[in-house]
């Protein structure tokens, strides 16, 4: 009688244990003493220094210094997001729009580059463009313009995007179409050349790298490039508009 009531016992035990549910179990057991004081602390909606005051009444140091760490980082992060959606609304307001909403003009990207400490600055200029048919879709370009000093035109002729690591050695490279070229104050020895090229886009290319931006290199055939980049909030910016 007593081997079977113990052996009654033992299969209420297992099919209670088979009731249990792991998968929750092993949610709850992942869940740091960190991650429950800072849920907690902001459940309470309080300011961040009083947060911090918070985290700081707790008992064990090593918590404290990791829930404070923790709250820092949140803060920094959401800062970051604050200044991201400014940067992204103050580039979308510089889109023109025309031609009854179907032409698009981002704003212009210009920077100034030396190839060296005692050679002539070059000025770059860059500005995405957008044009919508009457079927909703949209074809997008790259307006490139390059101002130089030099004995010879550089003839820009294609376009290679540069990878995560800022690499541009790209072997695909796209051609690129010429809009004008202009050669002005001459002398015997060089030229001040502008050359304006044009990239062809596509709109789910742009929305591929919205998040984390573009950088590409324009190729001249005298072996000289050019590297330029659109920052994701500018991306953002144009495609909130043009979309």
């Amino acid at each position: 009688m007593k081997n079977f009531l113990q052996m009654l016992l033992l299969s209420v035990g297992l099919a209670g244990c088979s009731s249990i549910d792991y998968a929750e179990l092993s949610k709850i057991s992942t869940v740091s003493p960190t991650n429950i004081q800072i849920n907690r602390i902001l459940a309470l909606n309080l300011s961040h220094a009083d947060s911090l005051i918070e985290a700081n009444k707790l008992m064990d140091p090593i918590l404290v210094s990791n829930v404070v760490k923790e709250l820092e980082a949140r803060k920094l992060k959401a800062e970051n997001i604050s200044i991201e959606l400014v940067k992204v609304a103050n580039f979308a307001e510089m889109v023109k729009v025309s031609d009854d909403n179907l032409k698009f003009m981002g704003p212009k990207i210009s920077d100034t580059k030396k190839r060296n400490m005692i050679g002539k600055a070059e000025n770059l200029d860059y500005f995405l463009l957008g044009l919508k048919d009457n079927n909703g879709s949209i074809q997008h370009k790259l307006n490139f313009s390059i101002t130089y000093t030099s004995n010879e035109r550089r003839n820009y002729a294609s376009a290679s995007f540069c990878d995560k690591w800022g690499g541009c050695e790209n072997e695909n490279q796209m051609d690129v179409a010429l809009i004008s070229f202009k050669a002005s104050s001459c002398s015997s020895f060089d030229c001040n050349y502008n050359e304006i090229v044009e990239l062809d886009l596509s709109d789910s290319f742009l929305k591929e790298n919205m998040e984390k931006g573009l950088s590409l290199d324009f190729n001249s055939k005298a072996t000289i490039s050019n590297k330029i980049t659109i920052p994701s909030s500018y991306l953002k910016g144009y495609l909130k508009v043009a979309n």
